[in-house]
């Protein structure tokens, strides 16, 4: 498998209400210093994917996607059904990290 495969598979395995960082995918996928290519991937990817890439935040909870097929309101507006509160401050979106946070077993 290769690294998009693998960031892929790990992105499809974030439950339902839950998010995951940048860089803790590139952990998960063994190149723990590859935060900014999991994001190219998700970045990539089709506006009609299955890939729930909208539950990818950055390391601070900051919603950052940068796609220009896919606004950041699009990102928020899945969340925001998935049951995650979704704060705008600064011009910015957050997330709780604390709350939220996928921690696989």
């Amino acid at each position: 498998m290769n690294f998009q495969e693998k960031v892929i598979s790990i992105a499809n395995k974030i439950p339902r209400g839950r998010v995951a960082t940048y860089g803790q995918i590139a952990a998960m996928v063994y190149t723990p210093r590859a935060a900014r290519a999991v994001g190219l991937v998700l970045r990539n990817l089709s506006a009609s994917t299955k890939v729930p890439w909208h539950r990818v935040i950055n390391a601070h909870g900051m919603i950052s996607i940068e796609n220009l097929n896919i606004p950041k309101q699009e990102q928020v507006r899945r969340l925001q059904k998935e049951g995650i509160e979704v704060e705008l401050k600064n011009g910015n979106y957050w997330a709780d990290l604390k709350k939220y946070l996928w921690r696989p077993k």
